[in-house]
């Protein structure tokens, strides 16, 4: 038969242990509280800073800095990340998408330059243009120029203007899923770029910008590449594996438990119970 006095020990032991497992575990709460609130104010700051270093120009072209305001700005990396990672079946379509995209962006700028170009010299020709322009081309026209010319010459078969754009958007061998793809996304960012592109007056910006927008392309696509090859299948052996927590047991539970183990090592239970008494 127990004795009394005994029960009524392990009683008081029991209670007592029940509190030095609510004092650890409200220590704990406090902890994780404490360093949630430490993580959110450092988070703050760091957005902060992010956001005043931001609207600071930090390189000495205007080229570049219009290219890194374009790239953090909008929404160009995300479109191109979303494409890229979505062709997941065969690396050809994503290597074709980022060729295609990186020619695109090429064929884009490479007449507005010449535009530009023709533009700085404008004031020039102004003279020449109107002084053609007062004199009559009777010589060597075609009848076909006349006004009153009604052509009725047989209809070429015309494509739709998507497809033909799809056609002169191709490289010739590569994949037309991504080439599909990249064409798609390409007409979400080409206003954009161009837009950027058309700020710029000096030459050397332009040729900063076009030169390091294709570069910082074509790295991005690697790193998407190098994220995508990360993304490895888990071991056949984590499959089998058996949770370390016991079904309904939380996290934090089984920290205190382990916390109170560590307690029970240290304290002399005879030394308890005799203070109990």
């Amino acid at each position: 038969m127990i004795d009394r006095q005994e029960l009524a020990n392990e009683i008081l032991l029991r209670e007592h242990i029940r509190r030095a497992i609510s004092i650890v575990s409200s220590r704990r709460g406090e902890r994780l509280s404490e360093e949630k609130q430490l993580r959110l104010h450092l988070r703050r700051l760091i957005k902060e800073a992010q956001t005043a270093v931001s609207t600071q120009a930090k390189h000495a072209s205007t080229g570049i800095n219009t290219l890194e305001d374009l790239l953090r700005n909008s929404n160009i990396l995300s479109v191109l990340e979303t494409g890229f990672k979505s062709l997941t079946t065969e690396e050809s379509q994503r290597k074709s998408y980022a060729n295609h995209i990186l020619v695109a962006v090429e064929k884009i700028l490479a007449p507005e330059e010449s535009r530009k170009e023709a533009g700085e010299n404008i004031a020039v020709s102004t003279q020449t243009t109107e002084l053609e322009e007062d004199i009559s081309l009777e010589i060597g026209d075609k009848p076909e120029d006349d006004p009153d010319f009604i052509d009725v010459g047989e209809e070429e078969v015309v494509k739709a203007d998507g497809e033909v754009e799809k056609e002169e958007f191709a490289i010739s061998g590569e994949d037309k899923t991504g080439r599909n793809k990249a064409f798609t996304d390409f007409q979400t960012i080409e206003k954009v770029i161009l837009r950027a592109f058309d700020d710029l007056d000096n030459p050397q910006d332009r040729e900063l910008f076009t030169e390091y927008l294709i570069k910082n392309l074509s790295l991005y696509f690697d790193k998407y590449e190098s994220d995508l090859a990360q993304n490895v299948e888990e071991p056949a052996a984590a499959e089998d594996a058996e949770p370390t927590l016991e079904p309904g047991a939380s996290e934090d539970e089984d920290i205190a438990n382990i916390e109170l183990q560590e307690v029970l090592r240290h304290l002399n239970i005879d030394d308890i119970i005799e203070n109990l008494l």
